[in-house]
């Protein structure tokens, strides 16, 4: 026996499976042997006293889970932090454990009750006395780290369970002595893993199968170099053997039915104490405010929804509700992670929602130079649709140019700080980046009340649907082009050449004719189908009026191509009188600038393709500068890419016949938008006819 070991105990005299508060209850109500529990329990207990010292705590009526006390609290020397039970069903056990304590001389701290912890069933000691490690997920609260780093003077590192089979931490980890640790990695999430790999070595490291783990074989009791399980595969027996354990297995099958086996059943009270290490805790927290219909339109919902999908925990400082239906709602939420880096992705998330940083907790933004030409610092905030304001010496800056992928370079003039959005390789020394997540925020319309799904594709009640009546769509679409044209706006048009192929190239022909088109993007595949067609009545080798292909007609695409090459360009083939119809001629004639990006498929190309991506992307984007409308036309690429460098607050209209293609435009999150899942070449034709019927006054808004 060991007389420095201690352990707490309590006796089966109230246990059952009354309750379902974890998925191994499911099914096992009653369903225990109350004798047989006895059994194994007092088996337990006689394999621990024979190698430490057992103290028992009087079990109570009314808490048949009072057997596992490992969940009574957290103790470290003479300190203990008493557990706040997540559930109702245990948080009745609480003061018998508090009274324990104290009869036993304890200091006892308690957590406020709104903080769940669940004591040593999610906080266990490195058996080097090193640091904690501390669980949550599931019953226990990101926030009750900090308080336990402090009360017990001890360095915590947070570990996220992701696995409801593994609720608490000691049923999936268990650090054994020697710094030796027995774990099931895909209990946890990716952060957690990295961090458990940093700490333990791969020596080290005893992974379990899942056989293993459901078996409870990670719920172990370890003594010195002995380990008390529920039951072990041959392969983890002989591990276990070769790190110099001997392992003492005991059956615990009607614990296992309430989601616990050895480790759960007791409660160590003599942990290693380093008297040279001291508190530290790696949690971050930022306070984030929102504004809006934060319940009606889900914002609040989907906020902390993030904060615990990201790996955080939250607290709502306080929350004020629009006491009509016109009036908005605000609210202040504390955010916790457990590192800056876990933090920084939940608030980029959040600041996509449009949370900013609370009153109290507005810092500026963190800069670093450009390391070298093209290159950012690490950590770079990358940008969405979002307009964005950056903080830079205690003022709020606009970003100019703003485009999502992109990161945020400040330069300084006379008259003041300048923010714009660049990408990577355009970046220059002298410029400072924008890092982290601080000092951020993007300007969001307030949501709608009413509006449910505010990140779904839509603009005036549109969705992506095949059914919807495109007839309506079109009313839409062409009643925003007629105001834009009025008003003196702008409208790109992004085309593949199904646009041709469908029949749709004299429309799209009419509307460059009949400004409502100010700028044309695309590749080389549709001017050259746009220009077969009129040239030689064919797209891609088909008849464009009887429909059936023509004997020879595949090489007409090529004898294009070859007739505006020996021009020199598409406009000197109009100046020549050799081009005289069509979608690329009316954008000459008009003076409607056009980008045709070149790709690794393209024949010839065209002498006007711009064959370096690089370029076309900058002339994409210096093109789409004050856009008010994008229609994409059944070119998923070139309109993908136009949406990545379009803000938001610009009308979008995306068209094909494949609805994966509107649903991926989809993802941007635009709320000003519309998808029409049709023929490209009818959407067209029923557009131009729209665009003729409206020739009633109206007011032009502006």
């Amino acid at each position: 026996m060991t007389d420095s070991i201690r352990f707490l105990m309590c006796a089966p005299d109230h246990y059952d499976v009354d309750y379902v508060i974890n998925p191994w209850m499911e099914g096992n109500i009653h369903k225990s042997s109350r004798s047989l529990a006895v059994e194994q329990w007092e088996n337990l207990y006689k394999i621990i006293k024979d190698n430490a010292i057992v103290d028992l705590v009087k079990p109570e009526p009314g808490w048949p889970d009072m057997v596992f006390t490992a969940n009574a609290g957290l103790v470290l020397g003479k300190n203990v932090v008493l557990s706040r039970f997540y559930h109702p069903e245990r948080q009745g056990e609480e003061p018998h454990f508090k009274a324990w304590f104290e009869s036993q001389g304890f200091t006892v701290y308690e957590l406020p009750k709104e903080v769940p912890f669940e004591g040593a069933g999610d906080a266990l000691f490195d058996r080097e006395g090193r640091w904690l490690w501390a669980g949550y997920g599931f019953r226990s609260e990101l926030d009750s780290h900090p308080a336990i780093a402090q009360w017990l003077d001890v360095e915590v590192l947070s570990l996220r369970l992701m696995d409801e089979r593994f609720y608490h931490l000691d049923t999936c980890f268990c650090p054994l002595s020697g710094g030796y640790l027995l774990y099931y990695p895909p209990a946890f999430d990716g952060y957690s893993n990295r961090l458990i790999e940093m700490r333990v070595p791969a020596e080290k490291r005893i992974a379990l199968s899942e056989a293993d783990a459901v078996n409870f074989s990670c719920n172990a009791v370890n003594i010195n170099d002995i380990v008390i399980m529920n039951k072990a595969s041959q392969e983890l027996r002989d591990r276990l053997k070769s790190a110099g354990f001997r392992l003492i297995e005991t059956p615990l099958t009607e614990f296992l039915k309430a989601g616990g086996a050895s480790k759960c059943l007791t409660l160590r009270t003599t942990e290693p104490i380093r008297e040279e290490l001291h508190a530290t805790t790696r949690i971050d927290t930022r306070t984030i405010h929102m504004v809006g219909h934060l319940l009606d339109a889900g914002l609040m919902n989907r906020a902390l929804d993030l904060i615990i999908e990201g790996g955080g925990s939250f607290k709502v400082l306080n929350f004020n509700l629009g006491e009509q239906r016109q009036s908005l709602s605000s609210a202040d939420v504390k955010v916790s992670a457990p590192s800056k880096e876990v933090l920084d992705d939940i608030m980029a998330q959040l600041i996509d929602l449009g949370a900013v940083p609370a009153s109290d907790d507005q810092q500026d933004a963190l800069r670093q130079p450009v390391p070298q030409p093209g290159v950012a610092p690490d950590n770079f905030y990358v940008s969405t649709i979002y307009p964005t304001e950056v903080r830079v010496k205690g003022q709020w800056v606009k970003v100019q140019k703003q485009r999502m992928d992109a990161s945020i370079a400040v330069t300084y003039t006379e008259e003041g700080p300048v923010a714009q959005c660049k990408l990577l390789r355009d970046l220059e020394i002298g410029e400072e980046v924008i890092l982290g997540t601080r000092g951020i925020r993007t300007l969001h319309k307030v949501e709608k009340r009413d509006q449910k799904a505010p990140d779904e594709f839509s603009f005036m009640s549109g969705g992506v649907s095949s059914e919807r009546r495109v007839e309506l769509m079109v009313e839409q679409v062409a009643w925003e082009l007629r105001q834009i044209r009025d008003r003196g706006g702008k409208v790109v048009v992004t085309a593949g050449p199904v646009v041709i192929h469908t029949g749709g190239g004299q429309h799209l022909a009419t509307l460059i004719r009949e400004g409502y088109v100010q700028v044309l993007l695309g590749g080389n595949a549709i001017a050259v189908h746009d220009i077969e067609q009129a040239l030689m009545g064919t797209s891609l080798g088909v008849d464009m009026n009887q429909g059936v292909a023509v004997q020879g007609g595949h090489r007409h695409h090529l004898k294009v191509i070859n007739k505006i090459r020996s021009h020199g360009s598409i406009a000197k083939a109009v100046e020549a009188g050799t081009l005289t119809q069509g979608v690329m001629y009316e954008c000459v004639q008009n003076n409607v600038p056009f980008v045709l990006a070149g790709s690794i498929r393209d024949d010839g190309p065209l002498p006007d393709t711009q064959v370096n991506m690089v370029d076309a992307q900058g002339e994409y984007a210096e093109l789409l500068y004050d856009t008010d409308m994008v229609l994409m036309l059944s070119s998923m690429l070139h309109s993908i890419g136009v949406g990545n460098m379009t803000p938001a607050g610009v009308k979008m209209v995306c068209v094909d016949i494949n609805p994966a293609v509107v649903t991926k435009l989809s993802d941007r999150g635009s709320l000003e938008s519309i998808g029409v899942v049709t023929d490209v070449g009818l959407f067209l034709s029923l557009l131009v006819n729209q665009l003729r019927k409206l020739t009633i006054p109206y007011e032009v808004v502006s």
